[in-house]
C-alpha cells in the first residue's frame, strides 16, 4: 500500500513564525516552491505560508513584507496528515479541504510535505483530474 511516506518531499524547509514574509518569500525563491510549512521556536508545525498568501495578505493590502511576520498569516485551521496515511486518504485530505500541499506529520513531528504533483504520479489519470477539479474549486490556499 502506497502511504503518504512514499509520496512525500522529505527535505522540506521550514519558514519559522519569527521570519518576515520577506525572509520566506526569500526562502521559498532559493528553493524553488510556492509554500513553506511555518514552524515555532518549539519546532512544531504552526501552519503553512503560500506566496500568493503574502502577495493577497499582505502587498496587495499595503503591508510590508520586510516587517510583517510570518506569524501573522498563520491563522486558520491547520490542516495534516499521518505519515502511514493511504494514497487515498491523503486525496481525500486534499480533496475535503481543498489544499495543494499537505504537511506530514509522525506524531506531532513535521517529516515532510505531500504535493497535488506528487498525488497525481501515483493516480491513474482520471482521479488526478478529479483531485485537481476538486482542489482548484475556489481554493482557499492556494
Amino acid at each position: 500500500m502506497t502511504t503518504a511516506r512514499d509520496l512525500m518531499t522529505t527535505n522540506t524547509t521550514c519558514a519559522h513564525t519569527d521570519d518576515t514574509l520577506a525572509d520566506a518569500a526569500a526562502a521559498m525563491r532559493r528553493h524553488d516552491v510556492g509554500a513553506l510549512p511555518v514552524c515555532g521556536d518549539d519546532d512544531r508545525l504552526h501552519g503553512m505560508v503560500t506566496d500568493r498568501d503574502i502577495v493577497v495578505k499582505c502587498v496587495a493590502d499595503g503591508g510590508d513584507p520586510r516587517v510583517m511576520r510570518v506569524s501573522s498569516l498563520c491563522d486558520g485551521t491547520l490542516v495534516t496528515v499521518g505519515v502511514d496515511a493511504s494514497v487515498d486518504e491523503v486525496v481525500r485530505t486534499m480533496t475535503e479541504h481543498r489544499v495543494r500541499r499537505l504537511p506530514v506529520l509522525d506524531g506531532e513531528r513535521l517529516v515532510g510535505v505531500v504535493c497535488q504533483a506528487d498525488v497525481a504520479a501515483h493516480l491513474p489519470p482520471e482521479k488526478v483530474g478529479r483531485l485537481v477539479r476538486a482542489i482548484t474549486a475556489s481554493a482557499p490556499n492556494d
